[in-house]
């Protein structure tokens, strides 16, 4: 398979995808049609442009599947699929109306390359559980695609030990995933990315990711390591 996690669009300081442009032209090659999946967002015909605008200007053609008359047959006839970040309960719900879930994992499975960010990358877990966005409207399951064995949770913020904030930290979040559930968490900083190809997960973009397992401390894991997140 061909999996680009990616875990923010945009990077402070930068503008939209310009921190992953580089991983992207190197994931991508010479593929050259890509499909976007606007679904996380409302408005999918501005959210659309934008993403078209920056995949030409990387040198590739892309199509959103919200046009398309039939989305399943968009994913059969796609060379690679770009799933972009907004509300990922509003993202997976639509990948349901729209019969969309066995089409995706049918085509990854056969060699299609697979870009996700934010929510894009949270859709590619077992399940959405380890999302950061309110549940703004209830889709059939919180089962996702399953192209990975463990779950995201991007945008991942430390601990401030200066915070006056009394809620939960992310990693207490994620603590308590995994009080429930046995599935390893990659908590997945912004600027990081992780790449799955050839039976290899490694970790790259400018910083480093948290691994959670149940039972154990997390641990540190800085770009360019390869994750065993079995």
């Amino acid at each position: 398979m061909h999996i680009l996690l990616i875990s923010n669009s945009t990077l402070y300081g930068s503008g939209y995808l310009d921190h992953a442009e580089s991983e992207i032209r190197s994931f991508l090659g010479d593929t050259k049609r890509v499909l976007f999946v606007p679904y996380a967002l409302l408005d999918r015909d501005i959210y659309a442009v934008g993403a078209r605008s920056r995949f030409r200007k990387m040198g590739y053609h892309l199509t959103s599947i919200h046009t398309a008359t039939n989305p399943a047959q968009a994913v059969k006839d796609t060379d690679a699929i770009f799933i972009g970040g907004g509300n990922t309960f509003r993202l997976l719900k639509a990948l349901y109306d729209f019969d969309l879930l066995d089409p995706i994992r049918e085509r990854v499975a056969s060699g299609m390359h697979y870009i996700g960010s934010s929510a894009g990358s949270n859709v590619a877990a077992p399940t959405i559980k380890t999302t950061n966005d309110m549940p703004i409207v209830q889709p059939p399951s919180f089962d996702a695609l399953g192209l990975v064995s463990f779950q995201i949770n991007p945008h991942y913020l430390d601990p401030d030990p200066n915070s006056k904030h009394m809620g939960e930290t992310r990693e207490e979040r994620i603590r308590q995933f995994l009080e429930e559930n046995d599935t390893p968490v990659v908590g997945l900083r912004e600027g990081a990315m992780l790449r799955i190809e050839n039976g290899e997960t490694v970790l790259r973009g400018s910083t480093g990711a948290r691994i959670f397992r149940k039972g154990v401390e997390p641990i540190e894991i800085l770009p360019g390591a390869q994750l065993d997140l079995m």
